[in-house]
């Protein structure tokens, strides 16, 4: 059974930094595309990061230079180092795998472009960051 758990969530100033991780169990996290999303509260989800098992990386117009995804192959892990954290940060985030398909994202502006393939969702860590 495949699960995806993440962690590290919690509550900063804005300037802060946090990490969140997801920890992937009946899956080889590595091998596949990993992606992280988020939903702020009265708002769509949308794609923040994704990374694929070749280690190629895409980030969100809004998080581009703060934000840095990276894995643990060793550890079947995922990571979001988050930098300078502004209050529209604040959301749900979640960690997804998508077996079937890669990393490329055309539009990244496109929900749908994050989304699509994405068979594998975690139950979200919370990050609020205050002004």
């Amino acid at each position: 059974q495949v699960q995806l758990v993440e962690s590290g969530g919690g509550s900063v100033q804005a300037g802060g930094s946090l990490r969140l991780s997801c920890a992937a169990t009946g899956l080889t996290a590595y091998k596949y595309c990993m992606t992280w999303f988020r939903q702020a509260p009265g708002k769509e989800r949308e794609g923040v990061a994704n990374i694929d098992s070749d280690g190629s990386t895409t980030y969100a117009h809004s998080v581009k230079g703060r934000f840095t995804i990276s894995k643990d192959n060793a550890q079947n892990t995922l990571y979001l180092h988050m930098n300078s954290l502004k209050p529209e940060d604040t959301a749900m985030y979640y960690c997804a795998a998508g077996v079937a398909r890669t990393c490329s994202v055309v539009e990244a502006t496109l929900y749908s472009e994050w989304s699509y393939g994405m068979d594998y969702w975690g139950k979200g860590a919370l990050v609020t960051i205050s002004s």
